[in-house]
């Protein structure tokens, strides 16, 4: 059980890592094609994508597929903290509904450990 939640934790700092990634394409998109400060941010981003990429191999090794993948919508909470801290954008009851809705979703289907059988 303790290696399951420490998957789950390293999860879920991937999926924020990947979020960071978010943002380093979105200060690439606001500078001159191919500036250095362009091929720097891009450049974060490709390294954030490949210690993801590894990083995912090695999680779904530890979890079953449908469980790590149910996880990746978190990155909507993400994307609303991010959005608020970096680029101040306004936090609406609406955004907070739906994260709240992901969120429980998420643990909804976690927690869930009954199995349908299917009458033929």
């Amino acid at each position: 059980m303790k290696s399951r939640f420490f998957s789950f934790v390293i999860l879920h700092i991937m999926l924020l890592f990947m979020a960071i990634g978010g943002v380093f394409s979105k200060f690439a998109a606001n500078e001159e094609f191919l500036s250095a400060r362009f091929i720097a941010c891009y450049t974060v981003v490709l390294l954030i994508l490949f210690v993801y990429a590894i990083g995912w191999q090695q999680i779904i090794k530890r979890l079953p597929l449908s469980t790590a993948f149910a996880n990746k919508a978190v990155g909507v909470v993400w994307g609303i903290v991010i959005g608020f801290v970096v680029f101040e954008e306004e936090i609406t009851p609406a955004k907070v509904i739906g994260a709240i809705l992901v969120v429980v979703g998420i643990v909804m289907y976690c927690l869930s450990d009954t199995e349908v059988e299917y009458d033929d």
